[in-house]
């Protein structure tokens, strides 16, 4: 291995007490790797849209103005009063963005764990700083791949499969037996797609467009419901008495949706009860929102009885729940099929300079289907 450098680029999101958002490209300290931790080099990082919240500072992009040199390029923007109040925990804090990625195991700690990854290329769950050139990590945040796989292949073997993975297992564990997924064409919801397919889980995908509906017939799908079609509740209540999909998981948040999947729940749940209540069905309906593409209050009217829940998804504390042994199974699975179920696609590859670029930044932050970038800090 070459000497490691002491310093390395990192791109950082500042959220100043006056209500601007601040993105640049610093240099920071490459920390050496104790016992138990690697330094790696790091050679793709996906824009999630759960990175973006901490990249973009909810600020308005609109308002975006460049700044710096072709080099180091700035990003300046503005964030409003009504935000700002929510983001008071890291206000006058220089951030380091960045969930996941994949690269080369440049340095190791003294630990046999920490060796044995030295050389390797590896997937990394960096929990922030992964939109830099080198990241030091504690072992268990790394991810072998196997012979052949590449940094770009790697990238995304956390955020994305685990969330799947994990959604499949929740319903396990709360005794359904098929689910639904929103947002359902996106590289999620594709992997969701095989791993139901491949574990003969009934899923219904919720999609906007009638490309979105196309591409998931394509890779198998039985039951894709249009949101922007006239039949779309029935088509949901008719998919979901099919397949017995009492839970779902949005990736929206707000608006609508939430409301219209607990009613054609609860209508297909009556449609086939035995007897009437005025309590509604007795089948226990569960929404969990784990996203936030759409940032408008949710909106419920409450009209499918009593046995219902609204709640909150997140991969951390799940897997926290189903504790190390169950974890360790989840991500190897990933690994030994990174390059087909959890297979990812990009719209482009970007270096940190273009990252910063307004009309890239504008392009990423819509978070539309099929626009999902591809950090390479080495570039």
């Amino acid at each position: 291995m070459s000497e490691l450098p002491t310093r390395g680029l990192q791109l950082r999101s500042l959220v100043t007490s006056a209500g601007t958002l601040e993105l640049s490209i610093e240099e920071v300290d490459v920390a050496p790797p104790a016992e138990n931790e690697v330094v790696l080099r790091v050679e793709a990082a996906p824009i999630n849209p759960s990175d973006l919240g901490l990249l973009l500072g909810m600020a308005d992009v609109s308002t975006a103005r460049q700044g710096g040199t072709p080099q180091r390029p700035t990003v300046s923007a503005d964030i409003s009063p009504g935000v700002l109040k929510a983001l008071s925990g890291r206000l006058d804090q220089s951030l380091p963005p960045g969930n996941e990625g994949g690269g080369v195991v440049v340095a190791a700690g003294t630990s046999q764990a920490a060796q044995a990854l030295l050389g390797r290329t590896v997937g990394a769950l960096g929990g922030g700083g992964m939109y830099g050139q080198y990241r030091t990590l504690n072992v268990n945040q790394c991810l072998a791949m196997n012979e052949g796989v590449g940094a770009k292949e790697a990238a995304s073997c956390f955020v994305n499969p685990l969330t799947a993975l994990g959604m499949v297992e929740t319903m396990r564990l709360e005794g359904y037996q098929g689910l639904i997924h929103t947002a359902a064409a996106s590289n999620l919801g594709q992997m969701l797609q095989k791993i139901c397919l491949a574990d003969e889980v009934p899923l219904v995908n919720v999609v906007r467009k009638p490309e979105q509906e196309t591409l998931l017939r394509e890779i198998g799908a039985t039951h894709v419901c249009d949101s922007s079609k006239e039949t779309f509740a029935r088509d949901l209540t008719d998919a979901i008495a099919a397949t017995g999909a009492y839970i779902a998981f949005d990736a929206t948040g707000g608006g609508e949706l939430a409301d219209s999947i607990l009613g054609a729940m609860e209508a297909a749940a009556i449609a086939t009860a035995t007897q009437y209540s005025r309590y509604g069905s007795t089948q226990h309906k569960q929404v969990y929102i784990y996203g936030g593409l759409e940032r408008s209050p949710t909106l419920l009217r409450r009209n499918y009885g009593m046995a219902w829940s609204l709640g909150g998804w997140l991969l951390t504390p799940f897997l926290q729940k189903i504790g190390p042994g169950r974890g360790n199974e989840l991500r190897q699975r990933v690994a030994d099929e990174i390059n087909t179920t959890f297979a990812s696609s990009y719209a482009a590859e970007i270096s940190l300079a273009d990252a910063l670029q307004l009309e890239t930044l504008r392009t990423y932050a819509q978070q539309a289907t099929g626009q999902k970038f591809l950090i390479n800090p080495s570039l």
